[in-house]
């Protein structure tokens, strides 16, 4: 275990303040310099978190799929600021002929819904979700209000993705032969197999739920009842077994940071190159109306004009991510977060299974351990 003091304390005050099972692991100039874990994995048996335990990290996916998407881009593939229905023509009806790929990815696309009676069995059908999102019809014109695409985010730019390899491979089996087996991130997982399963960390709400306010309006439609990220209901094996692109990765932090890492060294790792360091820093610019209110989110969201979260002053971005304004993250429901230093060359995931729902300054569990990890580093 890569680990000192800083990281030590961080964690043990990450645990004092109702953690559970938490790893964090990051690498700087793709070098693992921090690989740590503490806690349970599962509460109720005691099993012990290791380096090699899965946690569920939700959003965090969005930047794999982020990730993906710029590889098509790099090759020539996809073009941001095309129209979806230039690579899938079916998508090109009620309103959508022009939604555009950077749209998506911005979350202005007006498409942030979902089947209202969508459950764990409908998510593994993806040709019934693609079938219902290419007849859908828009919540607003394209390009003009903010609204998370919590979960079509994924699956429309999977279908992008599919339909724009040679080969045609579903977004899960091209996630893992272009990108986690090249880059050694093996247990970065879309779809988890079965074998793998004893290894995942049981989610929990820790020693004091959260009051959760029933879901009405936009933020509904976004994410039907019966998906709803919550600790029980995700504990279910068969959000892993199926392909959900935008929330379902499963990964340990050790992997996760190697993920990030090629982004973090300008999109090169290992001696290969996967996307130019050019094409990633101009991801660094903010979104058009990067600060107005996300209609789903219920409040901004300082996202980049490639999909991901973006570092600097705190707020608008979130303050585990330090002042680097040439960051590229994403978070995830509940805690997890992973994040690409492309001016440091710094790369961090922190997953643990103690879902949270935001936290009072001075009570962040995870702000510390990533200051921890800064200065084990040597980075702002």
């Amino acid at each position: 275990m890569r680990s000192d003091d800083r990281i030590e304390a961080a964690l043990a005050r990450a645990v004092a303040l109702g953690e559970v099972g938490v790893q964090v692991a990051a690498y700087l100039g793709g070098e693992l310099i921090v690989d740590a874990w503490t806690g349970a994995a599962d509460e109720r048996d005691g099993r012990a978190v290791d380096g090699d335990t899965l946690f569920p990290v939700f959003s965090v996916s969005k930047a794999l799929v982020a990730t993906a998407i710029q590889v098509q881009c790099e090759r020539g593939l996809v073009d941001l600021d095309e129209p979806i229905a230039t690579y899938w023509p079916e998508y090109g009806q009620r309103g959508k002929q022009a939604v555009t790929v950077r749209q998506v990815l911005t979350h202005r696309a007006g498409v942030p819904h979902m089947p209202r009676d969508l459950d764990a069995a409908g998510l593994a059908d993806r040709d019934a979700i693609t079938a219902w999102l290419a007849g859908v019809e828009p919540l607003h014109p394209p390009g003009e209000r903010s609204m998370y695409h919590s979960i079509s985010f994924g699956h429309i730019l999977g279908e992008v993705i599919t339909r724009t390899d040679p080969s045609h491979r579903p977004y899960d089996r091209f996630l893992r032969e272009e990108l986690c087996l090249p880059l050694g991130a093996d247990d970065v997982w879309d779809v988890l197999p079965a074998e793998h399963e004893p290894r995942v960390a049981r989610l929990t709400w820790g020693a004091n739920p959260p009051t959760r306010a029933p879901m009405t309006g936009v933020p509904l439609l976004s994410m039907p009842p019966e998906i709803r990220p919550d600790a029980d209901r995700w504990n279910d094996p068969r959000f892993r077994s199926a392909s959900i692109p935008a929330a379902g990765a499963v990964m340990s932090a050790r992997a996760g940071a190697r993920f990030f890492s090629m982004l973090a060294n300008g999109g090169e790792f290992g001696g290969r190159r996967y996307v130019s360091a050019d094409r990633l820093l101009a991801l660094t610019t903010p979104r058009p109306g990067a600060d107005e209110f996300d209609e789903v989110y219920q409040g901004p969201t300082w996202v980049g004009t490639g999909g991901f979260w973006l570092g600097g002053a705190s707020p608008p971005a979130d303050p585990l991510l330090g002042r680097s304004t040439q960051v590229l993250a994403h978070a995830g429901v509940g805690g997890s977060m992973g994040w690409a230093d492309l001016a440091t060359g710094l790369a961090v995931v922190i997953t643990h299974n103690r879902m949270f729902l935001g936290a009072e300054p001075g009570a962040e569990p995870f702000v510390p351990l990533a200051d921890a990890v800064r200065a084990v580093a040597g980075v702002d």
